[in-house]
């Protein structure tokens, strides 16, 4: 038994954000507030969408002041310049920091109070202010979830604020943009979207449709990342990146994600840990530990990612994806151990703490305590697999 409701209209094409007013101008859209930070803003990479604004007469705002890992403080201030004009719609234009930063305005536009007060499955009230998202990463696949996730600067926590009231009305995926997306950055945000595919399809909520999207979504990013990090202006394995990483957010957008995520988030939230990063040293860890609770899915996963299977067993063939995963991050600089990425030991009680508070740990496949996670966290800290 499954719902199934993704309610984006996606338009996937290159130089589309070029054409983005005379889409808006059909929507009868006059005044929009572009969410964005200032790397962005900076590389040219709106100058297209910006002329076709002109083109359509369409004013608009810009608010450029998004950060990694988007705290509710920025949400607020997002909110303040919303109010200093007559907006009709929101533009989510970046990573997936702006997207989400993005989506938490649109939120509020609506809405009464902060953000936080939304925090949870189901919560949001009204409907959210029309908004386009245009990712230039392919990883996060924001763009078609329904889910924003935020900061809490008091606690450190990063909240999650889940309602299907909080996808965004459309996805503008342009793989042009993607070109210009440094080595590093390419890496991590295509094993995030990795993850994202992989925790989906071993999801306690999988089903039927999110399980064939999560490994087609597999199947992509295994034969086109290499390509995209290694030779970044190879378009063909920039638009195969980007079509993966949405396909993986529709997945996820249906059956929540697991471990990987839950605490990766809390180290996101205390040490400001880049997200793509943090759960690429942890996927290793985390398949290992859900491997014994979801074997036949670990084999589907290898042979999405082109992994020899043939004559083994399910056993050492879970244990290839692990190993596999561990060469990639080697082959892209990406640490296999979280020590390297600044986490903290002394902080281990508050990680156990807001791990355990995501709603990812109830969908995970193997069941996990507040003693698995503390082990998970210290076995990635080490570096012992």
């Amino acid at each position: 038994m499954y719902n199934y409701y993704m309610p984006t209209r996606i338009i996937f094409e290159n130089n589309s954000s070029g054409k983005l007013g005379e889409i808006l101008e059909k929507e009868n859209k006059k005044n929009v507030l572009v969410v964005t930070d200032k790397g962005v803003l900076n590389a040219g990479l709106l100058n297209a969408m910006f002329q076709s604004f002109d083109n359509s007469n369409i004013s608009y705002g810009i608010f450029d002041e998004v950060e990694p890992n988007p705290k509710s403080s920025t949400i607020r201030k997002g909110v303040q310049k919303l109010s200093e004009s007559n907006f009709d719609a929101i533009v989510g234009f970046g990573g997936g920091s702006s997207i989400d930063t993005a989506k938490a305005i649109a939120v509020m536009a609506t809405n009464e109070g902060e953000i936080l007060d939304y925090e949870g499955v189901g919560n949001v009230i009204n409907d959210s202010l029309f908004l386009v998202a245009v990712p230039t990463t392919a990883g996060t696949g924001s763009e078609v979830t329904a889910s924003t996730i935020i900061t809490d600067e008091n606690t450190l926590f990063k909240a999650a604020i889940i309602s299907p009231k909080v996808f965004p009305n459309l996805a503008i995926l342009d793989a042009t943009l993607t070109l210009g997306c440094p080595p590093g950055i390419t890496s991590s945000t295509g094993i995030d979207a990795l993850t994202h595919a992989i925790e989906s399809y071993i999801s306690k909520q999988s089903n039927p449709i999110s399980g064939s999207i999560a490994l087609h979504a597999i199947s992509l990013i295994s034969k086109n990342i290499h390509k995209a990090y290694y030779y970044g202006t190879d378009l063909e394995s920039r638009e195969k990146m980007l079509e993966a990483s949405m396909l993986a957010g529709l997945a996820f957008s249906q059956t929540r994600l697991g471990n990987v995520h839950a605490i990766s988030q809390a180290l996101g939230g205390v040490f400001d840990i880049p997200h793509g990063i943090a759960n690429a040293a942890l996927l290793p860890y985390v398949l290992k530990f859900n491997a014994p609770a979801c074997l036949k899915e670990m084999v589907d996963i290898a042979n999405a990612m082109g992994i020899q299977t043939e004559n083994e067993s399910d056993v050492i063939i879970a244990e290839k994806v692990v190993n596999t995963i561990v060469e990639w991050n080697h082959s892209f600089d990406i640490p296999n151990n979280t020590k390297d990425l600044g986490v903290d030991l002394s902080e281990i009680d508050k990680l156990i703490a807001d791990s355990m508070r995501s709603g990812n740990i109830l969908v995970n496949p193997r069941l996990t305590t507040s003693k698995d996670v503390e082990k998970l966290i210290r076995d990635s800290y080490d570096g012992v697999l």
